[in-house]
């Protein structure tokens, strides 16, 4: 705990801020106008902004070659601290020749923004078998985190970064919430324990029932969706946060609540990215993580309870935040209540469960899914979505 706030610490003890002062940014500026330019994706800006912002603490930039083969062997970095993703900045041959006489590259959006200086480390080869075997448990590029692996350039490029600005998020800016700025938050609030709940996807019944059961032990809860890339299927961030908004206004105690986004992009990494959330929120001030079913999976790539059984690879005390790990629930007709295989006796036949693809066919169909499945308002939302869409 932080002996100023009675906050968390963060993930390795300092939390991270790469912006340049501004004392500092017009002279950054014309400097990165003279260096060999990387244009990045939304993925790779995504990746940027975590580390600006802190929330990828302590990284102060793209791994390098040491950290990197630490990650991938031990889920570490190479000074021993848990870390479970590489966050790499992937580069070709010749781009990798622009930089041989440079040691900075200006890092910039595909139309040639400048957003930051990378302070070139090292530039190295890797094997994407061995990363997507390593970090996804297989090598099928069916696996959408693979796909995107075999598809990049060849070499990696470490480094600090010292970032200028970022593409300013239009959709819902409210919600974007530094690190620094949701602690400042829980401190104002009193709150001295927060559990972090990660989505995608929007907010079901049984989602609900884990953050309440968390909520009667801590302070407060962080309703914390993911809004960078995800995969072309899953629902729209804009559609999600509405749903998460009239959830909380209806059925949540807004005193004890705070919604608020993260800026991360999907690997779908399955265990190791449900670590990867939980340090992620620990930097956000989390002083609890939720770890449900599958959590960050995707197919059946990842054991049913895999994502909970990998923080028993860590000790308490380095992991820092602490895994809440719930068993799949669900709306038991005899118990009269949600439940889940600890609590409830009944067979599964009296168990309200329905498919993904079940409640997608009833929601375009104008149907409203049970509410022991979803609330109303929530499906609500997803429908007038998908009339828009039709």
């Amino acid at each position: 705990m932080s002996a100023s706030t009675g906050l968390i610490a963060p993930h390795g003890g300092v939390l991270v801020n790469r912006f340049v002062s501004q004392e500092r940014y017009e002279t950054t500026l014309a400097l990165a106008r003279t260096l060999p330019s990387l244009p990045l994706t939304p993925r790779q800006i995504s990746d940027l902004e975590i580390i600006a912002i802190g929330a990828a603490s302590p990284l102060t930039g793209f791994l390098n070659q040491n950290d990197y083969q630490a990650v991938l062997h031990s889920m570490r970095l190479a000074n021993g601290l848990p870390w479970t993703l590489p966050l790499t900045l992937p580069i070709s041959q010749q781009q990798a020749k622009a930089l041989a006489s440079s040691q900075k590259a200006t890092l910039t959006t595909q139309d040639g923004q400048p957003l930051a200086i990378l302070h070139v480390q090292d530039i190295y080869p890797y094997d994407k078998r061995q990363e997507a075997q390593a970090i996804y448990k297989t090598t099928d590029e069916a696996h959408p985190g693979v796909a995107i692996l075999y598809v990049q350039p060849e070499l990696y490029v470490g480094g600090e970064v010292e970032v200028l600005t970022l593409p300013p998020h239009t959709d819902f800016p409210e919600y974007y919430l530094t690190p620094a700025q949701t602690r400042a938050i829980f401190a104002q609030k009193g709150w001295r324990s927060v559990v972090g709940f990660q989505t995608r996807n929007p907010v079901h019944r049984a989602h609900e029932y884990l953050q309440k059961v968390a909520l009667e032990m801590v302070d407060g809860l962080l309703l914390h969706p993911l809004v960078g890339e995800t995969k072309g299927d899953d629902i729209p961030a804009a559609v999600r946060m509405r749903c998460y908004q009239v959830l909380l206004e209806n059925y949540y105690p807004l005193e004890r609540t705070l919604l608020a986004v993260n800026p991360a992009s999907m690997r779908y990494a399955g265990p190791r990215e449900a670590v990867f959330h939980a340090l992620l929120r620990k930097n956000y001030g989390c002083t609890h993580f939720i770890v449900g079913r599958d959590h960050a999976g995707v197919g059946n790539y990842y054991g049913t309870y895999e994502a909970q059984e990998i923080f028993d690879a860590f000790s308490a005390e380095e992991i820092g935040i602490v895994p809440l790990k719930f068993e799949h629930s669900f709306w038991c007709k005899r118990c009269g209540s949600m439940a889940s295989s600890k609590t409830c006796p009944h067979p599964s036949e009296v168990h309200v469960t329905l498919s993904g693809t079940k409640v997608r066919e009833m929601l375009r169909a104008g149907q409203l899914p049970p509410v022991e499945f979803t609330r109303p308002e929530v499906a609500q939302v997803l429908i007038e979505a998908m009339r828009a869409n039709s």
